[in-house]
């Protein structure tokens, strides 16, 4: 009587096993999939942070990354839905589904690589100061006991902190609203990446400049979810072919006004 007992569940266990083996669970959609599928991608990008992404006079959105995404969307064969990101939301949004893609001035960290994947870096940039024309600072050094405003999310304040930590670090939610500051006189500096100090010295016709000399490395990639490879791999590849067939250079003499001292890299096929 045992060994029929034994046998009996022996055969269900067995039974179980090879009916668990044979089904196949059904393989996840990743993003390159959706987004074929659905004919476009939701990409998030900045609007107040010129020349990268900023709202025009016509009320567009344009910059050098939203020409750069329309580009990659072109050679994936669908189209693009721009979203709204500040450096706060930005990871969370891409983290949540909400967006498919961040193209928005992000430096690439070591930290920020533990809750999302990043593309090849795109763009080669460096922190620096922006004040009024007046300010007689030659350098971050200058600024101990002074208001510097930075954005939340974004990693200059505490860049800053880290060479000047008797600075005040003021933030703010967006650079509009820092900027508004600076000219007021409640900030004495804004401090970010050192291309939106000089475009902003630039269009503020002798009211602001620039302090000094970028004082970190900043190189900016795209944020993708984590463990997506192969949308990631589709990004890089774009981004590379941007580079081959010179779209890249033309892009950065657009919005520059000069050519790339450093390009991204290229792999070989």
């Amino acid at each position: 009587m045992k060994k029929i007992l034994f046998w009996s569940v022996m055969l269900v266990f067995l039974s179980v096993f090879m009916t668990t083996a044979l089904i196949k669970p059904a393989k996840a959609e990743n993003t390159l999939e959706k987004i074929k599928k659905r004919g476009y991608m939701i990409v998030g990008v900045k609007y107040d942070f010129k020349p990268f992404g900023f709202v025009n006079e016509k009320g567009e959105v344009v910059g050098f990354d939203i020409d750069l995404v329309n580009y990659i969307a072109k050679k994936l064969g669908v189209k693009v839905k721009l979203v709204q990101v500040t450096s706060k939301t930005r990871i969370p949004m891409l983290e949540s589904g909400s967006v498919d893609l961040v193209a928005a001035s992000m430096t690439h960290k070591r930290k920020r690589d533990l809750p999302i994947d990043f593309t090849i870096s795109y763009y080669f940039d460096g922190q620096a100061i922006l004040a009024r024309s007046d300010c007689q600072a030659k350098s971050y050094k200058d600024f101990a006991g002074k208001k510097v405003a930075a954005i939340q999310g974004a990693t200059s304040g505490p860049n800053f902190k880290k060479v000047q930590p008797k600075a005040e670090i003021v933030y703010f939610q967006e650079y509009p609203q820092a900027l508004m500051a600076l000219m007021k006189g409640k900030v004495d500096a804004i401090t970010t990446d050192y291309t939106w100090c000089a475009t902003q010295a630039k269009d503020s016709h002798g009211k602001l400049k620039v302090i000094g000399e970028p004082f970190t490395y900043e190189p900016y990639g795209m944020g993708v979810r984590e463990n997506d490879s192969d949308f990631r791999d589709a990004i890089n590849f774009a981004i590379q072919d941007a580079v081959i067939d010179g779209t890249y250079t033309k892009i950065f003499e657009k919005w520059f006004g000069k050519k790339p001292t450093r390009l991204p890299e290229v792999w070989p096929k």
